[in-house]
């Protein structure tokens, strides 16, 4: 006998069960399947990368320019469309045109640079743009010839008490004026929720 008292029966383990042939199949399936994807995502990363454009603008509208092949859309921002028209002293004017002009004054032949990672339905980079040191996308809005589109709330206002460029009369939110125009282009406002479909919509385009 023990000097530590009696031993209690042993405790016996029953091996496990090896693993099936199709159950080791379907975990090496897996981490190929894994690996796969991982592989996908890092050969793909450059898609999330921020585009940076810059040279001489051609003018499409008051919010849209095209930077060499690049077609850009001004990011937060919503200009009249260029056939749009508003109202002022109980006249129609053309305020689609003159929110060009504005870009193009604005602009005034400097080169141009734009930065964004973001593409629209349209396959356009929403952009946040520049000519020199001036914001083109602040601008615009301040000058009044664009509204906020899910960015410069602040400006807005202020154009808005100003009554400048659109505000000094009534128009048609360029939104609205799309709807009703079915051949025109329809933008989708830039915001928190739209910034995540824009995004998901980019991982998407990974498949």
């Amino acid at each position: 006998m023990s000097r530590f008292g009696p031993r209690g029966p042993r405790r016996r383990y029953a091996a496990s069960a090896p693993r099936s042939l199709w159950r080791k199949l379907l975990d090496y399936g897996l981490a190929i399947l894994l690996l796969g994807l991982l592989i996908l995502v890092a050969a793909r990363l450059d898609r999330f990368e921020t585009r940076k454009e810059q040279g001489t603008a051609i003018i499409n509208d008051g919010d849209s320019i095209t930077l060499g092949t690049e077609r850009i859309r001004m990011r937060g921002i919503d200009a009249p469309e260029y056939q749009q028209t508003c109202q002022k002293a109980g006249a129609d004017y053309p305020c689609g045109k003159l929110a060009r002009q504005s870009l193009v004054r604005m602009i005034a032949g400097r080169p141009v640079s734009c930065s964004g990672w973001q593409r629209d339905r349209y396959g356009r980079l929403l952009g946040d743009c520049k000519a020199g040191d001036t914001d083109l996308n602040q601008a615009q809005v301040r000058a009044g010839w664009a509204v906020a589109f899910g960015d410069f709330e602040t400006e807005e206002a202020v154009a808005r008490a100003a009554k400048a460029g659109i505000w000094a009369g009534t128009f048609q939110e360029p939104q609205e004026w799309r709807d009703s125009h079915h051949a025109a282009p329809v933008e989708r406002k830039h915001g928190t929720l739209a910034s995540f479909g824009d995004a998901l919509r980019e991982f998407i385009r990974f498949w």
